[in-house]
């Protein structure tokens, strides 16, 4: 079995910077990559980036590309994303979740990722 959790939520004022840990625990052999997905109220979840354990090869949604980074650190089996120029728009709950089979193809869709966090809340403040 595999936990993931998330941590690194809080309120910032536009134009702030948070970042983001998840942790991935337990058979963390068996999965290849760890994505990030935000939903905010009232609206559908939205991929926000992906990252492969072994080759690193990262994927972000076309809303956060530039101003978002997601890395890991294989080591302690924690994904980061790091959130800059952030903008009202970015509030929501932030899930990591970890994958089996992530791949280019799949990167993109929940699908390919089994086990999921609870979620971090943030919150941008104009």
């Amino acid at each position: 079995q595999v936990q993931v959790v998330e941590s690194g939520g809080g309120l910032v004022q536009a134009g702030g910077s948070l970042r983001l840990s998840c942790v991935v625990s337990g058979r963390t052999d068996t999965t290849n990559g760890v994505g990030w997905f935000r939903q905010a109220p009232g609206k559908e979840r939205e991929f926000v980036a992906a990252i492969t354990w072994l080759s690193g090869n990262t994927y972000y949604g076309d809303s956060v590309k530039g101003r978002f980074t997601v890395s890991r650190d294989s080591a302690k089996d924690t994904v980061y994303l790091q959130l800059n120029s952030l903008e009202p728009k970015d509030t929501a709950v932030y899930c990591c979740a970890a994958s089996t089979h992530l791949n280019y193809y799949n990167a993109y869709e929940p699908r390919p990722y089994s086990y999921w966090g609870q979620g971090t809340q943030v919150t941008v403040s104009s």
